[in-house]
């Protein structure tokens, strides 16, 4: 927090208040500064780089930013890691007479999601002098007048705070008056002028005094009003209130015309002394003016739109006022009921749209902020999303809360998921608010490729032609994109003393299988070997198979004698050993006693067929 005096070359002097919490895999801060009020802009409020330990790049690679209703105040410099004004910052215009006056706004980091919550207290400054709603005020006051009569002069209004508000006041010349201060129960001063010495009309008709208000402030400042008193005949009762304070409510979203209070005044005099007029008071028309107030009966009705959620109370003082200028004063509070007119908002503070499906239970997918104006039960919002998906959202600092995974994500099962969060007050009826968030389930590389058999067999005819197909495998990978992309590979094995890639060789990407070489029945009968399939992820995952090959020994050019190992169907590649190309490819289902075939018309009938 930063404090200090104000002389003529501020200082101020860095006290600073953090505290942070690691919650939900995400670092949360609050701090608090102090100011003086109309600083020049670009002066610095607060070092944040140092203040909260942070390195400038990360507040450049975690893209710091302000988000806050009051974001045009201040500015944050992510080049220096300072907080500076942005414009001028008027105490009196952000937040009137209340005091403390502060306003808090919210740094957010990503990449990981970092939230500091950061309060700025605005200190007030003697700028402003006490000032009255009139530059002369006129008494008409009886002759007969009886020292001891109250006459009230209303106040000054100084939107300072503290030794720098209005402090005290004075009236010069005091020969016939002097002055009683009084103070409203909101601790507002307010001034009388009382009778001291009788009046003589004929020997002074008229008086000129000067009422000045001074505040406390160093220098002090003061303001001033002229007041004109006419000594007049009679009248020397002053109205009487049956009440100091009047109390009241009204809904905040009652129509123009409705009756909130009348006040009610009387005066012992007769004939036009007696008669009494309403009007309100300088220092409250400002508050009054959703309100009106009829000069004769003292009726109080709504005139204007009001709004609880801007203001909760209205103080309005009323001053009866008789013909022959006695008047007297009341207090009228008016307290505006809520009612629940405005729903939740939601409000999305940081959001990753895209997560990787291995992210660990727990990773915060996006920060949300929800308020409701209202108050009371009006205000208090329950908020939710659906059980049945992965995630789970909890509180973090007020009015914000945390989405995370809450189980394991498969994008194989489920690629995007559209979370939709529900805030809804406990007003009567409730309103609610629904915010939908897409999130997509980004690949990680986690499952092999799958061949589409458990094991490959295949016949080739003797004395093929090299760069023939012999074969086919495929495999699948349930992966997405260069995950699920497969590539096949020849595992290195021997065949009688010779390497595998020298019999045959296999297409990476379409998983054919070709003859490198003439296969020669009586060198080689039979050979295995293994594929594998690996997909394009990083690091890639692989798996094998194997397949089985037999030669099969021909007589000539035509015909052939292929001994089926196993009475079960085959897949068989038919070869002329003539031609490059592969001719056919059948299922074969021999019988037990029928193993051999003939690539030849002269094959048994019940073979060909």
């Amino acid at each position: 927090m930063f404090e200090g005096k104000q002389n003529r070359t501020p200082q101020w002097q860095a006290r600073l208040i953090i505290v942070c919490a690691l919650l939900s895999h995400m670092v949360r801060c609050q701090v608090r500064y102090s100011i003086p009020e109309e600083m020049v802009r670009g002066s610095l409020i607060g070092d944040l780089s140092k203040h909260l330990g942070l390195d400038i790049r990360r507040l450049k690679s975690g893209r710091a930013r302000i988000v806050s209703e009051e974001k045009d105040c201040v500015e944050l410099n992510a080049d220096k890691g300072i907080l500076i004004v942005k414009q001028r910052i008027d105490r009196e215009e952000l937040c009137g007479h209340a005091s403390p006056c502060s306003f808090n706004f919210e740094m957010v980091l990503e990449n990981p999601m970092e939230l500091f919550s950061i309060t700025v207290e605005i200190l007030d400054i003697n700028d402003n002098s006490p000032a009255f709603a009139n530059k002369e005020i006129t008494l008409n006051i009886s002759e007969v007048a009886s020292p001891g009569a109250q006459f009230i002069l209303g106040s000054a209004v100084d939107p300072d705070v503290g030794l720098n508000a209005l402090q005290s006041y004075s009236l010069k010349p005091s020969t016939h008056f002097t002055l009683k201060e009084q103070t409203f129960a909101d601790g507002g001063k307010y001034v009388e002028m009382v009778l001291k010495s009788p009046l003589d009309r004929e020997e002074e008709g008229e008086m000129f005094l000067t009422l000045t208000a001074a505040d406390g402030g160093n220098p002090r400042r003061t303001g001033t009003v002229s007041i004109k008193v006419n000594v007049l005949d009679a009248n020397d009762n002053a109205p009487v209130f049956s009440q100091a304070v009047y109390k009241a409510s009204v809904l905040e979203n009652s129509p123009k015309g409705t009756l909130v209070a009348t006040v009610i005044a009387t005066d012992a005099d007769v004939g036009s002394n007696g008669q009494l007029e309403y009007y309100i008071d300088q220092l409250t028309q400002q508050n009054a003016m959703v309100f009106t107030l009829n000069p004769s009966s003292g009726e109080i009705r709504v005139s204007g739109l009001l709004d609880y959620e801007k203001t909760k109370q209205f103080q309005i003082n009323v001053i009866a006022k008789d013909i022959g200028g006695l008047s007297k004063s009341c207090k009228v509070v008016i307290e505006v009921i809520d009612v629940n007119d405005n729903p939740p908002v939601i409000a999305l503070t940081s959001f990753s749209n895209t997560i990787p499906e291995d992210s660990p239970q727990g990773t915060t997918v996006a920060i949300v902020n929800v308020k409701d104006l209202d108050s009371g039960q009006n205000g208090n919002v329950n908020y939710s999303i659906d059980h049945s998906l992965p995630f789970k959202i909890k509180s973090s600092l007020v009015n914000y809360y945390t989405l995370l995974t809450n189980s394991v994500l498969d994008r194989e099962v489920v690629s995007e998921y559209n979370v939709t969060v529900t805030a809804v007050d406990k007003g009567l009826p409730s309103l609610r608010h629904n915010k939908t968030l897409r999130i997509r389930i980004s690949d990680v590389n986690d499952n092999v490729p799958v061949f589409d058999k458990s094991e490959y067999t295949a016949r080739i005819l003797e004395n093929n032609s090299p760069g023939v197909s012999i074969g086919l495998v495929h495999a699948k990978d349930e992966d997405w994109g260069q995950n699920a992309r497969v590539s096949y590979f020849l595992e290195e094995s021997q065949v009688g003393g010779n390497s595998i890639a020298s019999l045959i060789s296999i297409n990476s990407e379409t998983g054919l299988i070709y003859a490198v070489r003439s296969f020669d029945y009586e060198q080689i009968k039979d050979f295995e070997f293994q594929v594998k399939a690996q997909d394009g992820g990083s690091p890639s995952l692989n798996s094998n198979q194997v397949y089985n090959y037999e030669v099969c020994m021909t007589t000539d050019t035509r015909k052939s004698d292929c001994k089926f190992a196993r009475p079960f169907s085959q897949h068989v590649l038919i070869m002329d050993p003539g031609s490059t190309m592969t001719r056919d490819q059948v299922t074969l289902q021999p019988s037990q006693n029928e193993k051999s075939f003939l690539d030849d018309p002269d094959s048994p009938e019940q073979v060909r067929r």
